[in-house]
């Protein structure tokens, strides 16, 4: 994955509409992302801190797991790495 810039993501993430996490439910959801990020390091693929520290924001702004994909992809422009604009 390219350079993160978490601001920017975190700015866009604010500004979108959906409903987010209580505590409680992000905290399971922080627990069930932990025990994935486990799976890929069994399986030899190696989260990297920029993608650690993505997925942190991304729960500290009470997104769901089930949106975190969409977000990325909508976010990224294909094949650039970059925020899209």
């Amino acid at each position: 994955m390219a350079h993160i810039d978490l601001e920017l993501l975190r700015g866009r993430i604010r500004s979108m509409t959906f409903e987010r996490g209580t505590p409680e439910q992000i905290a399971l959801w922080r627990e069930d992302i932990a025990e994935s990020r486990a799976n890929l390091v069994i399986e030899d693929m190696m989260p990297t801190d920029e993608d650690d520290a993505m997925f942190a924001l991304m729960l500290e702004e009470g997104v769901p797991p089930a949106l975190m994909s969409s977000i990325i992809l909508d976010l990224y422009k294909s094949g650039t790495g970059q925020l899209a604009a």
